[in-house]
């Protein structure tokens, strides 16, 4: 797997092939109608505020570097438009796409998640069959196109991440295990005790307090 993109040309892609399928009336895109499918804040994570000079830069480059998009003429059309080429470098089939897609606008997701995900670009049986589908873009002969990435810290289920910019690096410390019930409770009732000591303390301090209080006050008779 040759391509590694960056974040805004992975935007400019993902949109492509998404709006092949949900808007295809509209396919394909002109660059204002490519623009405001990168800059939307339904189905996008993280957002993104692109203008159309960031947008044609990464046309250029998927264009000319990585042949991964092409310019459409169309009768009777004054501007130009942009569909990808995505199958001329990777033959996928249409689940593949799907999948890729999503993962590609929504960043790394867990088996259901991506079922929610897809549903407008692919009619799943099920998590088996997106399952079985992940499998096949991580082994693919030429070079993996996805990963599953080692569970995180507080999940229960591990994500699924495209790899078309490259491994994706996970912060420091996220994929220690959950620590045991047995620990957690080690540590709240260390805690309680702490919290207990410190009480006594402040007592104790009081109580001598009040002591000294006393003794001065028992002079004045003696």
């Amino acid at each position: 797997m040759e391509p590694l993109l960056s974040d805004v040309e992975v935007r400019v892609l993902g949109c492509l092939i998404e709006k092949e399928t949900t808007t295809p009336d509209y396919y394909p895109l002109t660059l204002n109608s490519l623009t405001a499918a990168c800059n939307q804040k339904s189905n996008r994570n993280p957002e993104m505020w692109l203008d159309e000079p960031a947008v044609v830069a990464a046309l250029d480059t998927l264009k000319y570097r990585h042949q991964l998009i092409a310019n459409v003429a169309t009768p009777g059309s004054r501007v130009s438009k942009y569909k990808h080429n995505i199958g001329s470098r990777w033959p996928l089939s249409l689940p593949e796409l799907a999948i890729l897609c999503e993962l590609m606008l929504r960043g790394p997701q867990t088996l259901g998640e991506l079922r929610t995900h897809t549903e407008r670009l692919h009619g799943f049986t099920g998590t088996e069959e997106i399952e079985s589908v992940l499998n096949g873009l991580a082994g693919r002969q030429e070079g993996p196109l996805v990963a599953k990435l080692p569970r995180e810290a507080g999940r229960k289920e591990s994500r699924y991440a495209h790899l078309l910019s490259g491994p994706v690096a996970l912060p420091a410390g996220a994929t220690e295990p959950p620590p045991e019930p047995a620990r957690l409770q080690i540590r709240a009732d260390g805690e309680r005790i702490a919290q207990l000591e410190q009480a006594i303390g402040a007592l104790k301090a009081e109580v001598d307090g009040l002591k000294a209080l006393f003794a001065e006050f028992k002079k004045q008779f003696e």
